[in-house]
């Protein structure tokens, strides 16, 4: 049997990957930072992926118990709809360090095992915004960014042990991912735009993707026997990534301002 080990599973697109892997007969565990309600098929583990003593004995304990980790999930993470201007240095280390680098101390944990196993798949879940720009969620537009950096580099360094690093790329999602208005130093000018564009946020995501569709991609790249380094999840998410690549950008510059709600 293999095993998987995704983050986040308290709700959610991890909560849906965790439950998806374990019916198709994955030894599924998932982390959590607080007691939530179990799943019969998903064996909880307590981590907080801000802290690397945390992750660390969590990854030595699901090695105890199971013997190996094949598939790693990254899905832990938060958001913030604040005006860069506005966004202290603190808010944004605080977003880095469960956004970017609890993938990057998750990564760490289970590579020595999986480059000794000759095998693995470590899956990033990362959003539109790692290739596209988000106002009044700058921060976070940041962090996706990073972990895609950080993927697409470390993929090529790990390919040659068996390992692969993809990254999957979901647009607006149906999910209580925490968000939270930054306040270090709030800018009256913006109060306009940033509340349009958090009333645009909230809409769309009441009205996205399920994160049951998530999951599936997630379950396809798993076992993908070539897999691609970049899914994209839905056909809107698909076309935004083409249309990054090959439209005009004044056409995407348009297009992201109508969404976020800042179009004048």
């Amino acid at each position: 049997m293999k095993v998987a080990l995704v983050t986040g599973v308290s709700s959610g697109i991890g909560r849906a990957t965790a439950v998806r892997l374990a019916q198709d007969g994955y030894r599924t565990f998932g982390t959590v930072r607080e007691a939530v309600a179990p799943h019969e098929n998903i064996e909880l583990v307590r981590v907080d992926v801000r802290d690397r003593d945390s992750v660390e004995e969590a990854v030595a304990s699901v090695f105890e118990t199971a013997g190996r980790i094949d598939v790693l999930v990254n899905s832990a993470g938060v958001a913030m709809v604040s005006a860069a201007e506005e966004t202290t240095p603190e808010e944004a280390r605080d977003l880095f360090d469960t956004n970017f680098f609890g993938v990057m101390r998750m990564t760490q944990a289970v590579l020595p095992a999986m480059r000794a196993q000759r095998s693995g798949r470590i899956i990033n879940i990362s959003s539109v915004l790692g290739f596209l720009p988000a106002p009044f969620m700058s921060v976070y537009a940041a962090t996706k960014h990073a972990v895609e950096g950080y993927s697409e580099s470390l993929d090529h360094e790990v390919r040659n042990f068996g390992v692969r690093v993809i990254v999957v790329e979901p647009g607006f999602t149906r999910t209580n991912l925490s968000r939270h208005n930054g306040n270090g130093h709030p800018v009256s000018e913006y109060n306009m735009d940033r509340e349009r564009a958090a009333a645009s946020i909230e809409e769309h995501i009441k009205h996205g993707a399920d994160p049951a569709a998530v999951a599936d991609v997630v379950a396809r790249a798993a076992t993908a026997r070539t897999p691609a380094l970049h899914y994209q999840v839905g056909a809107n998410a698909r076309l935004l990534r083409v249309l990054r690549s090959i439209a005009p950008a004044g056409l995407v510059d348009r297009g992201v301002r109508k969404t976020f709600g800042v179009a004048s």
